[in-house]
């Protein structure tokens, strides 16, 4: 990592927009380098990519100048360590429901004596044994962003606690999982004062905050109301949205 992505995400004022990405495509990856994203998210939850492909993913990104961050495929910790030692300049755990989930979840994903993640010094992220064990670990303790998800009404009321487990250093919310979980549409006010809350405390504590967009407007909004980083839409929406609109237009 040349330049870390923690220590973007902090600046104040500025939002980094980035998106999902599904496909196991360089050339994909290379047309949103090019786009000019900030950022992917390589997401395992929601699309069938292995851990083979989500890695050559990371790879190919990372040589094209954009940060990762990776969506696990659940908030088990189960594909943490392995993900980390890929290199990743941060990992997203999904459905993160309680302190304790965020507890157990971080611990596998520091070193000792924080937490029990294991040495793994001759991996991609220890640059195949030639970085440091000390700087290895350093790094991984302290440069690596770590973000739950909170994406239903329980966890966003237990905000504060999760931010304050040890190696959080970064948050999501999911509107979209949010308004499934409360039964009410995205943009009722309830869950716009659950997010704007969880929001509030994040920057009062100097946390980044980030959050998905579908569309362009939305994801405007989204920097306007203070979030750090924001994910618009994904790789495989935006080629068939663009695929359909132009057929649309030519058939009418």
């Amino acid at each position: 990592m040349t330049s870390r992505f923690i220590e973007t995400l902090k600046v104040q004022d500025s939002c980094q927009f980035g998106t999902w990405v599904k496909l196991d495509s360089a050339e994909t990856i290379e047309c949103l380098a090019l786009a000019g994203f900030d950022f992917i998210a390589i997401d395992m939850e929601h699309a069938p990519l292995t851990l083979q492909a989500s890695y050559r993913n990371i790879v190919i990104a990372q040589g094209l100048g954009l940060k990762v961050l990776v969506r696990l495929p659940d908030s088990s910790g189960d594909y943490a360590q392995r993900i980390l030692d890929c290199g990743v300049d941060g990992v997203l755990v999904p459905r993160v429901r309680s302190v304790q989930e965020a507890n157990e979840v971080m611990s596998g994903m520091l070193f000792s004596p924080i937490g029990s993640r294991g040495l793994g010094i001759t991996s991609r992220a220890g640059h195949w044994g030639l970085k440091p064990t000390s700087q290895y670990v350093e790094e991984g303790n302290n440069h690596v962003l770590r973000i739950p998800q909170l994406e239903d009404a329980d966890a966003l009321a237990k905000a504060e606690e999760i931010l304050a487990v040890q190696g959080v250093n970064g948050i999501f919310v999911g509107p979209g999982d949010l308004a499934l979980s409360t039964g009410k549409p995205a943009s009722h006010p309830d869950n716009h004062k659950l997010i704007s809350n969880l929001v509030e405390v994040a920057n009062r504590l100097n946390i980044p905050c980030g959050t998905a967009a579908s569309d362009l407007n939305t994801a405007i909004k989204a920097r306007e109301n203070g979030f750090n980083f924001v994910m618009i839409s994904n790789d495989v929406s935006i080629f068939a949205k663009s695929s359909a609109s132009m057929i649309k237009q030519l058939k009418g």
